[in-house]
């Protein structure tokens, strides 16, 4: 499935922008895991230099793997983005509405495919979110009593804002997608062909393309709605704490 959206980005000449994506990529992912790794050494640096490797290490494992999976999904949701807007690109020089049909449901098929495929890492980055946010709070509190310093909580919001970013990112998959019938539906394929215009958007809106979680929709409402619900928690927590 891999290989069949590496062609298509191939063959639309997507390439080169997709290699200073990645290099982009590379940079936020390296810079999150060096910080989680530099504050979990500087926490405990007073306290002596054994301490603070057996601290970083573990550290940095959980944090290499963590980030090293949402990198994974950033890789796979970049392309399947780029291939959308490939075909949105390719669509404009189209003359059959029929045609336009046909690829699309090839696109969204490989949609679907790559979904199902990688919906189990999704899962596992949302697990880890779930349980991260509680942490952060956890940290805060050891903040607050033992007079650490602030660095204690970096780990946490560097490995929460990583996830996110994911999310975001898969959901705009879905963005993409639903943008795809205006665009169909504001192009002249020719005379006679209006009949079969509004069939092939009909179809692709039918079709519902976009990023699966075991056959849930991904949206950018639903990780707004799900960001906003763990903000509550979070503030009531926080209340908490302070009064007592």
């Amino acid at each position: 499935t891999f290989m069949l959206v590496l062609s298509l980005s191939f063959e639309k000449k997507y390439h080169d922008w997709r290699a200073r994506q990645a290099r982009g990529d590379k940079i936020v992912f390296a810079a999150l895991w060096c910080c989680i790794v530099a504050t979990s050494v500087s926490w405990d640096a007073t306290s002596g230099w054994l301490n603070a490797l057996c601290r970083a290490v573990p550290m940095g494992f959980f944090a290499g793997v963590t980030l090293s999976l949402a990198y994974g999904m950033v890789h796979v949701c970049r392309w399947l983005a780029i291939m959308v807007e490939a075909f949105c690109c390719d669509v404009v020089r189209q003359e059959c509405p029929e045609r336009v049909a046909h690829v699309w449901n090839i696109t969204q098929a490989i949609l679907r495919k790559v979904s199902v495929s990688v919906e189990n890492c999704l899962l596992v980055l949302c697990l880890i979110l779930v349980v991260t946010v509680p942490l952060l709070l956890v940290d805060v509190g050891i903040l607050r009593t033992h007079s650490a310093p602030f660095p204690t909580i970096i780990p946490a919001i560097s490995v929460t804002c990583g996830i996110l970013y994911v999310m975001l990112l898969a959901a705009a998959i879905t963005e993409h997608c639903a943008a795809v019938p205006s665009l169909v539906n504001a192009i002249c394929f020719g005379e006679g062909t209006e009949v079969a215009r509004q069939l092939t958007v009909d179809y692709i809106q039918s079709s519902a393309a976009g990023f699966y979680v075991f056959s849930m929709r991904l949206t950018t409402g639903m990780v707004l709605k799900f960001v906003y619900v763990w903000c509550i928690v979070v503030a009531g927590l926080l209340t908490r704490l302070q009064s007592e």
